[in-house]
């Protein structure tokens, strides 16, 4: 959502700067140096600091989660199923969404481990 809002600032600041600048005589031309690259390296910051590291650490968190998943955690699947671990083998978790009920998943497909639970206790949320 903040993308959006970025957009339109960042067009703003380049048609300011745009606009601001002077008619320079054929003969002066030459000089620009890094002055011409500034904005576009301020908006390759912003894009960096706004979207991409803040990516970049969910994703590092939701793959520590994961790894430190363990059996009797309550966890929800990305397709909004929710359930207990009850086995894990490598990529493939086992998780037990009723009674009598248990469904294997991927456990990419693991977006949210709600709380620590023991094997066999109800969720008490």
């Amino acid at each position: 959502m903040r993308f959006f809002t970025v957009i339109p600032l960042l067009l703003t600041f380049v048609l300011f700067a745009q606009e601001t600048q002077q008619e320079v005589p054929a003969g002066c031309l030459g000089g620009g140096g890094i002055s011409g690259f500034l904005p576009i390296i301020a908006m390759v910051a912003i894009f960096y600091f706004l979207i991409i590291r803040p990516q970049q650490k969910q994703q590092k968190k939701l793959q520590q989660m994961r790894e430190a998943m363990k059996k009797g955690d309550s966890v929800i699947t990305s397709g909004g199923i929710h359930g207990v671990v009850t086995n894990i083998k490598g990529a493939v978790v086992t998780v037990r969404i009723a009674e009598g009920v248990k469904v294997d998943v991927d456990k990419s497909s693991l977006t949210v481990r709600a709380t620590s639970m023991e094997a066999g206790e109800p969720d008490t949320k």
